[in-house]
């Protein structure tokens, strides 16, 4: 399993975090489930406009084609009006993972 890291930040005077993980459920989420070899997701946000995605994939080779068909930068662009900063992106192995279950508040 391999993760996917992108670092955003949010310009919260265009769009509050709230009303930008809203953004991220009803847009992103949906898309992102039907990616093959999608495993799951974090989001994490501050107040401040900050977020992290770590997205998890079955292997290199389905991160990798979720880049190369576009549908990354498609996911991007539903946000690129709100960015304070161009997003990063780095790739890690899942060496280790013991993960929480979320429960909705």
């Amino acid at each position: 399993m391999v993760a996917r890291v992108t670092l955003a930040e949010i310009d919260t005077v265009r769009m509050s975090m709230a009303a930008a993980v809203e953004r991220f459920r009803d847009l992103v989420v949906p898309a992102l489930s039907n990616q093959d070899g999608f495993e799951g997701f974090y989001l994490l946000t501050t107040e401040e406009g900050k977020g992290i995605v770590l997205t998890f994939w079955t292997d290199d080779e389905a991160a990798a084609r979720s880049l190369e068909s576009g549908y990354y930068a498609e996911q991007l662009r539903k946000f690129v009006t709100f960015f304070s900063a161009p997003p990063g992106r780095e790739q890690y192995a899942v060496s280790l993972a013991d993960a929480p279950v979320l429960v909705a508040s």
